[in-house]
């Protein structure tokens, strides 16, 4: 199993670089990072300085969208940046839910993510592609030059097109019914498009804490500091909720019923610990979604997991123990999973 560490861009930008390179030496092959102009640091730009100063990392937002900048400057932007360092980037793609709405705009259609894709992967490879009716290419991109572009995805549209089109699934949490329900709908929806299920790359991404003991006051301080996550999958959920009914049978209960207490949700807490937009979000739900507890609980869910077919598993690292989460994550729980 590969491993992946998340991160917003918060300033300064030398501490996501040195987090980053701390995730390498530890064992992690995977650095991302949140991708939202109004309240982050531009992920590009740093993506260069993290490539810079790593040797294997390859790196990539989770996720960007087809909506705050034109394709082909991103397309152009991913191949400047494997021109540079070596074929070391992934395109993780969805809807904008932060992006957009604290812009002002509606999250992007399915149909306008689909477009979008197959734009920004073929101009990543040098490949000719139709933009908007105009033929064009990037005529400096070298031979050789990948550009996998995988999907973020919860709905059954969403999980059919990522099966379909994607070069990988992103799924934002690590529910174990959840994960093996939408992981089939992906794979299941490849074959039918007449491609081998095996080609889509799945990546499961959540917050991770890694506990000393199993004590009450140890969990609950993790739950605690991992609590926002629930908060943020919560808003994609309210779409699904507002798009497919309260009780539909193609979105599961298990990931619906929680958020009926939900009153609203102010971007300026994003993904952070503490949000105070995110009290609803009962334990069971942060049990359920993240990874909390002593390395073994971590061990112990990663490989049951895998068993479900997930090839990565990305660590979202935002709380209050950036550092001692991926030295745990390389001294007990890399080396288990991988034994």
């Amino acid at each position: 199993m590969d491993f992946g560490l998340v991160l917003q861009t918060d300033p300064p930008a030398s501490r996501v670089v040195d987090l980053m390179r701390r995730a390498e030496r530890n064992g992690f092959t995977y650095g991302w990072t949140f991708d939202s102009a109004v309240l982050w640091q531009e992920p590009f730009v740093i993506y260069s300085q993290i490539l810079a100063r790593t040797d294997r990392l390859i790196v990539g937002p989770m996720v960007t969208n087809p909506g705050t900048r034109t394709w082909e400057v991103t397309a152009s932007t991913f191949a400047t940046l494997n021109d540079m360092y070596g074929n070391r980037t992934v395109c993780g793609i969805g809807r904008g839910d932060s992006a957009m709405r604290v812009a002002g705009r509606k999250p992007n259609t399915l149909a306008r993510i689909s477009e979008a894709m197959k734009v920004i992967r073929a101009l990543g490879r040098g490949e000719e592609t139709d933009l908007g009716g105009t033929p064009i290419r990037l005529p400096w991109v070298k031979p050789g030059a990948e550009l996998p572009v995988w999907m973020a995805a919860y709905g059954p549209k969403a999980l059919k097109m990522t099966g379909e089109e994607a070069d990988g699934f992103i799924l934002q949490l690590a529910d174990l019914y959840l994960t093996e329900f939408m992981v089939k709908a992906v794979k299941e929806a490849a074959v039918a498009a007449g491609r081998d299920p095996d080609e889509v790359t799945i990546c499961v991404a959540a917050p991770a804490y890694v506990t000393d003991d199993d004590s009450p006051e140890a969990l609950a301080h993790a739950r605690e500091q991992c609590r926002w996550f629930g908060g943020m999958v919560g808003n994609h959920v309210a779409d699904l909720v507002s798009r497919y009914g309260e009780h539909s049978a193609q979105i599961p209960a298990e990931l619906t019923d929680y958020i009926k207490a939900r009153e609203g949700y102010d971007y300026a807490h994003h993904g952070r610990s503490g949000n105070p937009d995110t009290q609803f979000v009962p334990d069971e739900i942060v049990d359920r979604f993240c990874l909390i507890g002593p390395a073994e609980a971590h061990i112990e869910k990663l490989n049951a997991l895998r068993a479900l077919g997930v090839d990565q598993f990305a660590v979202y690292d935002m709380h209050d123990a950036q550092e001692a989460t991926i030295d745990a994550y390389g001294s007990k729980v890399i080396p288990a999973v991988n034994a």
